[in-house]
């Protein structure tokens, strides 16, 4: 195995099984080091951790401090945690971290070269997830098309079309994180492009948010009867733009989380 990242083993005491997963994991080129289960010594080695994996022991029961801890940490900074631990540990550590939150839980017994090798792939399918958030934007508005990649460019991936042909055609093939789809669009427009995106299995859990150039009441109400998952005004600052779909993707977050 050839490869590259930084596992950081949380493990009371001096321990043959964990020297051992050190040493294979050095074997293929993943950075490794051991700690103590206390926060202090976490935070201070935490830079540039791919995978904090945790060694279960008494301390999940008298520790829960410890725990929210690494919730926080691998929330905020969208980090894997797994998890070794007989079964009634990994249920303890469930009651505080949820289990959608863990990368995964190895049961004891376990195996030192399959342990390794999974957190050696975790570590690679990670290192693929960690890109931006890709959002397809669907405008017949030119200037604003190049207006709004301009904006969001410097955060997401944006790719831009200018039809809903064009947009149902494209995510046929692929599945961006998030439509921005312009409510008022020649031949087909944004409503019709919603329901033949949510007619479509492949297609129907992505999420789309209407922009709309109109902000009386009864627009409004046309726009959200419709059930997307939001509208942004086209009169809207970048500022405002841009701060609005940084609190969908981070709401949407939790949702996954926690649903």
């Amino acid at each position: 195995m050839t490869g590259t990242g930084k596992v950081l083993l949380i493990n009371h005491g001096a321990a043959l099984m964990t020297d051992a997963l050190i040493s294979s994991l050095r074997n293929a080129d993943i950075q490794a080091t051991q700690v103590e289960p206390v926060i202090a010594q976490i935070d201070a080695q935490k830079e540039g951790v791919d995978v904090f994996l945790l060694f279960a022991g008494d301390f999940v029961y008298n520790s829960p401090e410890l725990l929210v801890y690494l919730k926080d940490l691998c929330f905020g900074e969208e980090k894997s945690l797994c998890v070794v631990g007989y079964e009634k540990e990994l249920n303890e550590i469930e009651e505080t971290i949820p289990k959608t939150m863990i990368g995964h839980a190895f049961a004891r017994p376990i195996d030192v070269k399959n342990l390794s090798a999974s957190l050696y792939n975790l570590i690679r399918s990670e290192d693929g997830q960690k890109r931006e958030k890709h959002i397809l934007l669907v405008d017949d508005d030119v200037m604003f098309l190049q207006m709004m990649q301009g904006w969001l460019k410097t955060k997401y991936r944006v790719t831009v079309v200018k039809s809903g042909m064009q947009a149902i055609t494209y995510i046929a093939g692929h599945t961006p994180d998030l439509i921005l789809l312009d409510y008022d669009m020649p031949i087909t427009p944004g409503p019709q492009v919603l329901e033949m995106i949510r007619s479509e299995q492949n297609s129907a859990q992505i999420p789309v948010i209407f922009l709309t150039g109109k902000n009386d009441r009864e627009s409004v109400m046309r726009v959200m009867r419709l059930k997307p998952d939001g509208y942004l005004l086209k009169s809207m600052s970048k500022e405002d733009i841009m701060s609005s779909i940084d609190h969908f993707f981070e709401t949407k977050k939790w949702k996954e989380i926690f649903d």
